[in-house]
Parts: structure tokens; C-alpha cells; sequence
């Protein structure tokens, strides 16, 4: 029995040693480095709107939220209904997206980054930066005062910044898919792989425990 255990450990041992590793190597970097600051959200100006609701006049039913909120210099209103979300003016009609230079101006305006480049993204793909987020997205490519390249994706209709990326968030996310093994879309915490190695260490620790106590009443 003795022998089984001793080699039970030693197999798994080796077995889940590296990924053991990763877990570590991996937490200690999620704890000296701040979330906030791995999101950009240093890079937002703090500004205050002022917003006069009597100009708003909608009739909605079926509405689970309503946001107000200003893009450029327009009141315009976000009406939800579940997933699927109504950009709308003070007077209930729909707006008009965005136009590449009206994002790259948002930015500016919102951040402290200096906008150089602006793409449209209308296709989802796995594991991408802007994962989660609705389309279609404006990527409004900028640089910071360390002339660091930033990505910063734009809401083509609300004018919202959904997110900012920068190499930090890139590690980040890195080495967020090898904690949870999950390397193509980094958001599966519940994958099989996961649950297999958990359980492995798992036996991996009991059996090491095991070995030590018998060792230890043996001496």
C-alpha cells in the first residue's frame, strides 16, 4: 500500500508540476499588479455633463433600463430590452453610427491618449481584445506621452469606450488563459482540463501528506 501511495504521488507529481508552476508564477503577478491599472483606467479624464431632461420626450414599453448619456455633444438615450439595446435621440428616433473621425474624437476627448488610427470591427473572434463586447466597434489605435500603443475600442453607436488594451492587459490576459487553461478564449473558468489538473493536485497533496505522516510514525 505503501509503495502504491509513494508512487501515486511521485507520477502525479511530475505529471501536474509544471502547470503547479504556471498557478503560481501566474497568481503572484495577478497580485503586484493592479487590475484598474491593466484595464487603462488611468487613462480616463474625469469630466463632468450636464444633461437638461425636459428636452427628452420618449414613449417605451417593454424597457428593462434606460441610460442617458452624452456623445460629443449630443443627449442621446440607451434603451434596453435584455440583450439587445436602442440607441436613441431626446425625441425617440434612432441615431446615426458613428463615423470614424466622430470615435477618434471621443477618445480624445475622453482620455489622455492621442488617437492615430481608426478601424471597424463588425466579425466576432475568439480570444480577441474586444471579446464580450456588443458590435459593431470602432478600434481607435492611440499612443499614450511614452508614445505606447494603445487600442481603444469605441461603442460605434452609444460613443461608449468599452475598453482600453494595452501591452499590460495583453500579459494579463496571457497569463489569465494559462491560470485557468483555457489558451484560445480565456473566459471558460469551468473547462475540463481545469477540473482535471484541480483534481490531480488535489490527490497530489493527499498523497504527499499520506507519505509524510507514515514516514513520520515509521521514524
Amino acid at each position: 500500500m505503501k509503495l502504491i501511495v509513494r508512487n501515486t504521488h511521485k507520477y502525479l507529481s511530475f505529471f501536474i508540476s509544471l502547470q503547479l508552476l504556471i498557478w503560481t508564477v501566474s497568481g503572484i503577478y495577478f497580485a503586484f499588479n493592479k487590475i484598474e491599472l491593466v484595464r487603462g483606467e488611468k487613462y480616463f479624464l474625469q469630466k463632468s455633463y450636464t444633461m437638461d431632461l425636459s428636452e427628452v420626450d420618449l414613449k417605451l414599453s417593454n424597457v428593462k433600463s434606460l441610460r442617458l448619456l452624452k456623445r460629443l455633444d449630443e443627449t442621446i438615450v440607451v434603451a434596453s430590452k435584455g440583450l439587445d439595446n436602442s440607441y436613441l435621440d431626446r425625441n425617440g428616433q434612432p441615431v446615426e453610427k458613428l463615423t470614424r473621425n466622430e470615435a477618434s474624437l471621443i477618445v480624445a476627448r475622453k482620455t489622455s491618449l492621442v488617437p492615430t488610427n481608426v478601424t471597424e470591427i463588425t466579425t466576432p473572434k475568439k480570444g480577441s481584445e474586444y471579446r464580450g463586447r456588443a458590435l459593431p466597434l470602432y478600434k481607435v489605435l492611440s499612443k499614450d506621452i511614452e508614445e505606447n500603443e494603445i487600442s481603444v475600442y469605441v461603442n460605434a453607436y452609444s460613443g461608449d469606450i468599452v475598453a482600453i488594451r494595452s501591452s499590460s492587459w495583453r500579459l494579463w490576459d496571457l497569463m489569465w488563459g494559462l491560470h485557468i487553461m483555457d489558451w484560445q478564449e480565456r473566459d471558460n473558468i469551468n473547462n475540463t482540463l481545469l477540473k482535471l489538473f484541480s483534481i490531480l493536485a488535489l490527490l497530489s497533496s493527499i498523497t504527499g501528506l499520506l507519505l509524510f505522516f507514515k514516514m513520520d510514525i515509521k521514524k
